[in-house]
């Protein structure tokens, strides 16, 4: 999301303005962005967006922070896409500085919420298979996963076709936790949510086979490193040490 141009250093022909095959790129990306905030909206409609028709509990004030942050995120990727998309290439760069400062942010606010609200997430009943301690890791983990995709997106951001899927894909992590609540979802688990999250990757992946002939790297390398930490995270949440990381947080 932070600044970059479809001008800059891609080699790739889709570049040239008018090619039918950026308009279509551009529509692809474009869409992606919108079916993550529908996923997002449908994740969280029940304890956020629609909270009070749902008869959900009032927000605290760092929960209400941490929402508006993080659907601040999912609006601003629909918009970038779309300017994008529009050819409003400066106002896509003047937004790139927003999005830069609000990575960090959510990823503050993202860490104060998963330790202060430590204790109710170990007294809640966790997803079939997993542990109070192994669910802290999912939280925990986005703070070394999103900043990893994001920062570097954020330097190949003048190299868009690196850029766009970076972007994409640090989202995905985010994302996760929406997918997450959903009724059916919900109930059966890790390889459920993440599956759905990762069906994204998959898309990226025969998008790009079937326009460049090849998984681009980004795509390659980005969506191997977010699945990866899907198991590892579980695998860490399940060792001794991390439950006496654990114990000691809640302490």
């Amino acid at each position: 999301m932070a600044a970059t141009s479809e001008a800059l250093a891609d080699p790739s022909p889709l570049t040239r303005p008018g090619n039918r095959a950026q308009r279509a790129e551009r529509l692809f990306f474009s869409s992606i962005a919108v079916a993550l905030l529908g996923l997002v909206f449908v994740g969280f409609a029940p304890t956020y967006f629609l909270r009070n028709s749902f008869g959900s509990p009032a927000l605290t004030p760092s929960l209400q922070v941490h929402g508006l942050l993080f659907t601040s995120w999912m609006v601003l990727l629909f918009v970038q896409t779309s300017l994008i998309a529009a050819s409003k290439i400066a106002w896509h760069r003047r937004l790139g500085i927003v999005g830069a400062l609000l990575g960090v942010l959510m990823m503050v606010a993202g860490a104060y919420v998963a330790i202060t609200r430590a204790r109710t997430c170990l007294a809640t009943p966790p997803p079939p298979g997993l542990t109070p301690a192994v669910v802290l890791t999912l939280p925990l983990a986005t703070l070394v996963v999103f900043p990893a995709l994001f920062g570097t997106a954020l330097w190949f951001r003048r190299r868009t076709d690196v850029h766009k899927r970076l972007v994409i894909i640090a989202t995905l992590e985010l994302v996760t936790a929406a997918v997450a609540r959903w009724p059916v979802i919900s109930t059966l688990g890790p390889v459920a949510f993440f599956g759905v999250t990762d069906a994204f990757v998959v898309a990226l992946a025969v998008y790009d086979l079937k326009t460049r002939g090849r998984i681009h790297p980004a795509t390659l390398w980005g969506g191997l490193f977010l699945i990866a930490w899907q198991p590892l995270r579980l695998a860490i949440g399940f060792t001794a040490p991390w439950q006496t990381f654990v114990n000691w947080l809640i302490a």
